[in-house]
């Protein structure tokens, strides 16, 4: 694998791309997005994992307008810093750019999928509404239907106008992400014009797929990842 970052020039600023070119001939892209944490080792080593999967992957760093870095998963004091001056318009930039990259490369939106976790989980879900790619997976992303933070409204009543088909994974146990919130998604989804599913893991918690956190759940992880991989394959369009 060839594995990098770069400087993306976007009209908020320049932003750090984390990229990973597969060995030989990619099927398509992807698009990472990071957790409440930054693109962490984590979030770098899943980016790995599509590249291994055969997509050219990258995970753009949103943080980049608060000047950058990651917080560690034990201290969330020190997350509400990097959200400074980012709101959904910032995210849309940021995606923008991303896209314009791999385009560059290649790869128009139809063969581009995106996946989240934690805050970009909801990130998946506001691009799937705006933009229309091949493939969206968001994991456990709060915010969806009870908001967060008002500069990330909710987004559940626009799910008539979702352009890009999107799969949510969530987890029972998550204190963060009710279930009833959960299933309000679910009852909405069928009036979106794209496909949509939601799957839900009885017993695990918010952030279920990554193995650096107490959380780490291997059962619903490894589940949820060959999930992830056939919404890709059944709905981004034949590359290249």
């Amino acid at each position: 694998m060839d594995t990098r970052t770069v400087e993306l020039d976007t009209a908020h600023g320049p932003m750090p791309l984390y990229e990973v070119r597969p060995d030989g001939d990619a099927r398509g892209a992807a698009v990472v997005i990071q957790e409440a944490f930054g693109v962490n080792s984590y979030i770098e080593d899943v980016t790995r994992r599509f590249a291994e999967a055969g997509y050219h992957a990258v995970a753009p760093h949103l943080f980049h307008r608060s000047g950058g870095g990651t917080a560690p998963y034990d201290d969330f004091a020190k997350v509400i810093p990097l959200y400074e001056h980012l709101d959904d318009t910032g995210i849309l930039v940021d995606v923008d750019a991303t896209l314009a990259h791999l385009d560059a490369a290649g790869w128009d939106e139809p063969v581009v999928g995106i996946v989240g976790f934690c805050f970009g989980g909801r990130v998946t879900f506001l691009v799937a509404l705006r933009r229309a790619l091949g493939a969206a997976v968001g994991f456990y992303g709060g915010g969806i239907v009870t908001p967060r933070f008002p500069q990330f409204p909710p987004l559940i009543d626009e799910v008539s106008t979702l352009k890009t088909p999107w799969l949510g994974l969530f987890g029972d146990q998550d204190q963060s992400i009710p279930v009833e919130d959960v299933e309000r998604l679910r009852a909405a989804l069928p009036g979106a014009p794209v496909a949509t599913e939601i799957v839900r893991y009885p017993d695990a918690g918010h952030g279920f797929h990554c193995d650096q956190r107490d959380a780490y759940d291997e059962t619903a992880a490894k589940d949820a990842w060959i999930r992830t991989l056939r919404w890709f394959e059944n709905h981004q369009a034949v590359s290249r």
